[in-house]
C-alpha cells in the first residue's frame, strides 16, 4: 500500500442492503460477499455471508490455497469432512461458534433443520470467494485452480 493512495487510508461501510450476489456459488446454498476487491478493493481478504437453505447440503468443494474461518449466525449447521481413518467427521455447531477449514479441505456445510435456514459469515485470505466443486470429500492435495499463461517477453 503506497502513501498515496488515498483509497486505502479510509474505512469503507458496507450496508447490508448492499451485499452482492455476484459471486463463486456452490449448489444449495446461496453466497453474498461484502468485503472483496469489487466491493471495497481488498487485495487480500474476502468476507460475506452464506445462507443455507432448510433440509438441504452444500455439495462437496474447497477452496483452493485459501484459509476459511466460518462464524455461525443463526442456525445448526453441520460441517463434514473426511478423515482417512474414521470415515466422515461432521461437526454441528450453534449460533456464537466458529469452524477454520484449512487450504485444499474438501468440505460441505449441511443445513439438518427442516424450517429454518442456516446463516454464517465467512472469511477468506484470498480476496476472491474461491470454490471449487468436488465430486466427493476425497482429498487430493492442492492443485491448480485456474492458470493464466504470460506471454513471454523477447
Amino acid at each position: 500500500m503506497s502513501d498515496d493512495d488515498p483509497f486505502h487510508r479510509r474505512l469503507h461501510h458496507v450496508a447490508s442492503s448492499a451485499l452482492s450476489g455476484d459471486t463463486a456459488q456452490t449448489t444449495g446454498m446461496r453466497r453474498v460477499e461484502a468485503i472483496s476487491g469489487s466491493t471495497v478493493g481488498s487485495r487480500n481478504l474476502w468476507m460475506g455471508q452464506t445462507h443455507v437453505a432448510a433440509s438441504t447440503n452444500s455439495g462437496n468443494h474447497h477452496h483452493g490455497e485459501s484459509e476459511t474461518a466460518i462464524y455461525v449466525v443463526s442456525g445448526n449447521p453441520s460441517f463434514v469432512f473426511l478423515d482417512e481413518e474414521k470415515g466422515e467427521i461432521r461437526v454441528d455447531t450453534k449460533p456464537g461458534d466458529y469452524i477454520y477449514v484449512p487450504p485444499w479441505v474438501p468440505h460441505r456445510e449441511e443445513n439438518p433443520d427442516p424450517d429454518n435456514e442456516a446463516v454464517v459469515v465467512i472469511s477468506r485470505t484470498t480476496q476472491d470467494a474461491v470454490v471449487v466443486n468436488v465430486p466427493d470429500l476425497t482429498w487430493i492435495g492442492p492443485v491448480a485452480v485456474g492458470t493464466s499463461e504470460v506471454p513471454l517477453q523477447d
